[in-house]
C-alpha cells in the first residue's frame, strides 16, 4: 500500500502563492490518477484537481486558471500549484491515489493532509 505525504501548506495572504507537494513511497505510475482534494472546516471534502496516467488534467470550476497539477513519475510526486489564493481557499488539502480495480469500483489512498490558510 502506497504512502502519501502531503507539504507545502502554510499561511499566505490573499493573491498569493504555494506549491503543494504529494510525495509518494512507491511509483506513482502505477495508479489510474493522482487528485488533490480539499475540505474546509465543517464541510465536506471536495475534488479541486486530477491527472491521469496519460497526463490528463481537470479542474473544480473554482481554481480553474489559478491552480495548476502536475506529476513527476521520476520522483513518484505530485504537485498542485496555487496562485492568487483566496480566503475561500483557506482547507486542508489531501493526496489521493486512485486504483481503478473494475468498473464502478476504486480504491483511494490517502494522504495526511496539509494545512492551507488565506488570509490577510
Amino acid at each position: 500500500q502506497v504512502q502519501l505525504v502531503e507539504s507545502g501548506g502554510g499561511l499566505v495572504q490573499p493573491g498569493g502563492s504555494l506549491r503543494l507537494s504529494c510525495a509518494a513511497s512507491g511509483s506513482i505510475s502505477r495508479y489510474n490518477a493522482m487528485e488533490w482534494y480539499r475540505q474546509a472546516p465543517g464541510k465536506q471534502r471536495d475534488l479541486v484537481a486530477t491527472i491521469t496516467s496519460d497526463g490528463s488534467t481537470n479542474y473544480v470550476d473554482s481554481v480553474k486558471g489559478r491552480f495548476t497539477i502536475s506529476r513527476d513519475n521520476a520522483k513518484n510526486t505530485v504537485y498542485l500549484q496555487m496562485n492568487s489564493l483566496k480566503p475561500e481557499d483557506t482547507a486542508v488539502y489531501y493526496c489521493n491515489a486512485v486504483h481503478l480495480v473494475r468498473p464502478g469500483l476504486r480504491r483511494n489512498y490517502w494522504g495526511q493532509g496539509t494545512q492551507v490558510t488565506v488570509s490577510s
